[in-house]
């Protein structure tokens, strides 16, 4: 057969003898064309194959690792004034590089990336660190919510104008596409002129990974009624209408008093003394009373209450009544009094404590799956007058419920038997008479401490439980759980009232408002909200904490709320405006434990470094973070460090009297 040369060469031979030569240079133009397309297709074949040849490992894995090193030295290697404000720049860069090559599949060096580069930000970010590190395919992007909300929102950064002009010049020069596609697509800068910032000016940079800071600032405008209960017994015996008996008795004999001293006179006694004991009785109660008015008096709003309240027995007011009428007026200059409760011999197994309002009774939940209950009245009959009281739990663990069984008498508990897992919480209800423990089963018990009995057995939340808390009236209680919802209870129901969901991980801790229509919540993902019993909406969210938030307490009257976390760090918020005030530092572990005293004024936190420490509460709130000049923030120091030899604080409580109550289980 012919080839296409020597067909071609024929045509043109046959062309030219039959004189068709407009035919023949067609033809020739046309071959022309097509050598030339010929030559372009193998060009294109052959710059096709250089691509496909080219290693994509050095077009993507190695951009994202070269482009992060360089940054991070670049950054580390400026001058200090502007150096902090940069470095805030590497940890969203770090885990979106991260996640966009877990995202093309390139797994393997996804890994090596994390792990060359972790430990940069293991200080800061180490639980975030911990839950990213569980990312091993495209598909865990979508189905882990904290790494899908990552990729959709964008981190504020403060910054001033000239790191700003230098971080641009830098991309500028390096010619990084990689790393400015996702400072674009991820970072807002938030520029301002004049000189950086403080160190500590921006704490969201590394805490609102996760939350919009437009969405918080939107909730944070919600309306809040912040103040306490109309017609509470608090208001009532501060208008006067409401005295006791021997008040009264009290009264009449200081009136005759004054008689009784001129009779005297008159028939030649001696009334020197008892006239100058009336003065200065009465210059001292004049004192007492002015102080009483100036530090007790709660000058608050009065709201109706969203929630239907439980009628409170008579018997029971009275008692509140009186423990309200001598209760010990507190301030910086007057400090409580402290009774601790130690824990020995647990084996380790204490998982929690709490203490009854009056300070009567003292639970512990173990990981035995048990509550155990102490009598302080039974226990003071065989111990000392001293204020350190020991209580021994660590014996007799398969004790039947409630004390009964042939070991029973031997025990100074009461024990309550019917979880299936660790109790990781439980609270007194404000009469003493009931108690709640939450547990790792997932259930919430309730259990009565007169007829020593389990009453009622909660479900509706599907992980353990962490943390359950009584409202201040009783009757409705809050829980919250490793399945990141918190819920809204009441005794009569076996289903939870509310469902409040909307925290990005754990909900380790919960707290009522003084006036019962809103509950705190603090979570792993570093966050503080607020709801609203009655629309299950959430009002406030309060962005400040490093850590996990593992402990929280209102003030008496509504205003303030305080937060601890795991750093050991605790901030002061106004609920009113969900500003956040002066952090208070002090602690070196986490704070598992705070309490506001009866009047407001002081502020008690228990640690896991072994220590309590009281704070003045009239200066943490004077000046809030936002409103320091200079960029400089003042963090309060204690005005009192009570350490115990070695005993982690679990549980705080002040009583209505204004003692101090503390529990913590002794570590050897």
């Amino acid at each position: 057969m012919m080839g296409d040369e020597e067909l071609e060469k024929v045509v043109v031979g046959y062309l030219k003898r039959k004189g068709l030569t407009l035919t023949e240079r067609t033809l020739m133009e046309e071959n022309k064309n097509s050598s030339l397309m010929s030559d372009n297709s193998r060009n294109e074949a052959s710059l096709s194959a250089q691509i496909l040849t080219f290693p994509e490992y050095e077009n993507i894995s190695v951009k994202y690792r070269d482009g992060y090193s360089k940054l991070r030295s670049w950054a580390y290697g400026l001058l200090d004034v502007y150096k902090h404000e940069l470095l805030r720049i590497l940890y969203p860069v770090f885990i979106h590089s991260f996640m966009d090559l877990v995202a093309k599949s390139y797994i393997q060096e996804a890994r090596t990336f994390f792990s060359t580069f972790r430990e940069d930000h293991e200080t800061m970010h180490k639980r975030d660190l911990q839950k990213l590190e569980a990312v091993i395919s495209p598909s865990h992007l979508e189905e882990m919510e904290f790494a899908h909300n990552l990729r959709q929102i964008r981190v504020n950064i403060k910054i001033c104008q000239y790191s700003y002009d230098m971080l641009l010049q830098y991309l500028h020069k390096t010619q990084s596409t990689t790393i400015l596609g996702i400072i674009n697509e991820h970072i807002n800068f938030q520029v301002s002129p004049g000189q950086p910032g403080s160190i500590l000016d921006d704490v969201e940079f590394v805490t609102v990974i996760g939350n919009n800071p437009d969405a918080v600032n939107q909730i944070n405008k919600k309306e809040l009624l912040w103040g306490l209960l109309e017609d509470s017994l608090e208001e009532r015996l501060e208008k006067g209408g409401l005295l006791s008996d021997s008040e009264k008795a009290d009264g009449d004999a200081k009136e005759a008093d004054p008689e009784e001293n001129k009779r005297k006179s008159a028939d030649g006694g001696k009334p020197a003394a008892t006239t100058k004991k009336l003065k200065k009785d009465k210059v001292t109660g004049t004192v007492g009373k002015a102080a009483r008015a100036e530090t007790s008096t709660i000058t608050a709003p009065r709201v109706k209450p969203e929630l239907a309240l439980p009628a409170i027995p008579v018997e029971v007011e009275q008692s509140i009544l009186e423990d309200l009428r001598n209760r010990v007026q507190l301030s910086s200059a007057a400090l409580p009094s402290v009774s601790f409760y130690t824990f020995l011999n647990t084996q380790n197994a204490l998982n929690c404590a709490t203490i009854s309002p009056d300070g009567s009774m003292v639970a512990g939940g173990f990981a035995d799956s048990s509550l155990k209950v102490w009598d302080m009245a039974k226990l003071g009959q065989k111990a000392s007058k001293s204020t350190l009281h020991v209580l021994q739990g660590g014996d007799d663990l398969n004790a039947n419920e409630g004390g009964a069984g042939s070991n029973a008498g031997k025990r100074n508990y009461t024990q309550f038997i019917g979880h299936s897992g660790p109790v990781y919480s439980a609270t007194f209800s404000p009469l003493g008479d009931f108690i709640l423990s939450s547990s790792a089963d997932s259930t919430i018990r309730l259990w009565s401490t007169k007829l020593i009995a389990n009453l009622v057995c909660y479900k509706g939340h599907n992980y353990p439980v962490w943390d359950v808390q009584f409202s201040p009236v009783g009757h409705y209680f809050a829980s919250s759980s490793h399945d990141r919802t918190a819920r809204i209870w009441s005794m009569d129901r076996i289903h939870p009232l509310r469902i409040l969901a909307g925290h990005l991980s754990d909900v380790d801790c919960v707290r009522w408002h003084e006036n019962c229509n809103y509950v705190a919540t603090g979570s792993s993902d570093k966050t503080v909200r607020l709801w609203d019993v009655q629309s299950g909406e959430c009002v406030r969210m309060f962005v400040k904490h490093r850590s996990m938030v593992l402990s929280l307490a209102m003030s008496p009257d509504g205003r303030y709320m305080a937060s601890g976390d795991e750093d050991g760090t605790i901030y002061m918020w106004d609920l009113s405006t969900g500003r956040c005030m002066t952090p208070l530092v002090g602690h070196t572990s986490c704070i598992w434990s705070l309490a506001f005293s009866c009047e407001g004024s002081l502020l008690a936190s228990g640690s896991a470094d072994c220590s309590v420490k009281l704070w003045d509460v009239s200066a943490c709130t004077k000046v809030p973070i936002n409103e320091e000049k200079n960029g400089a923030i003042n963090r309060l120091r204690s005005l009192k460090a009570l350490p115990t030899k070695s005993t982690p604080v679990h549980s705080l409580q002040f009583s209505r009297r204004n003692l101090l109550f503390a529990a913590g289980v002794l570590s050897v």
